[in-house]
């Protein structure tokens, strides 16, 4: 597998720093945990992360504030962090653990074309979904209200600007408008996030939008 499309480097230190919302972090672990070159660069950014913590001037803390630390830990979302590729599946180790499983386990839902989603469960800011769509079918022109990114676990697509295949990953923002095509010889699917709906230029898209939460 060769991984021509990485993730930036704004994006891997946002998630180094722990500033990406949860959907985006489940696709930036997934695709970590595929590609070596980002995995490394993001180890150097972690190093750089630790090294200036160490920096930091300690100041003093109240009593109460461990309790309160723990306290707000525990209503946090369990966090995704990248971990080396399992050999059996198509969903790597992070997307499979937080799946509960490899394909049998997702729960999809026909959005019409053949095309199918399952939304995954993770935070208001940023949504994510697993995508499958058939080989030789094409995702409505639409453009972008805010980010996504969309990385490719099996099969592959292309639009104007280039092909992705599994491993790759594209990041969409609002200057951006394509219509992606599962290409031929293999069912496409993808693990997609984005922070702001789709926006898409023909009236059935739009109407069935509200629906289908794209």
């Amino acid at each position: 597998m060769t991984i021509r499309h990485h993730l930036s480097d704004p994006l891997l230190m946002a998630y180094a720093a722990g500033q990406l919302p949860e959907a985006f972090n489940l696709v930036v672990a997934t695709h970590v945990s595929l590609c070596d070159e980002c995995r490394a660069r993001l180890g150097a950014f972690d190093a750089v992360g630790g090294a200036l913590i160490e920096e930091i001037e300690e100041i003093s803390m109240g009593e109460a504030a461990l309790e309160a630390a723990l306290s707000r830990i525990e209503g946090l979302p369990q966090a995704t962090r990248a971990e080396p590729l399992k050999p059996a599946g198509i969903l790597p180790a992070p997307l499979a653990d937080y799946v509960g499983g490899d394909l049998n386990a997702v729960r999809w839902r026909r959005i019409g074309g053949g095309v199918k989603q399952a939304i995954l469960p993770t935070g208001r800011d940023a949504s994510a979904r697993l995508l499958y769509i058939p080989a030789g079918t094409a995702v409505p022109d639409h453009g972008h209200r805010g980010m996504e990114l969309t990385l490719v676990l099996q099969g592959a697509f292309a639009d104007d600007n280039d092909r992705f295949n599994r491993g790759d990953i594209e990041i969409a923002d609002e200057n951006l408008e394509h219509t992606p095509v599962a290409l031929a010889g293999e069912d496409c699917i993808c693990l997609a996030a984005t922070d702001a709906p789709l926006r898409f230029r023909g009236m059935l898209p739009r109407l069935a939008q509200p629906l289908f939460r794209i």
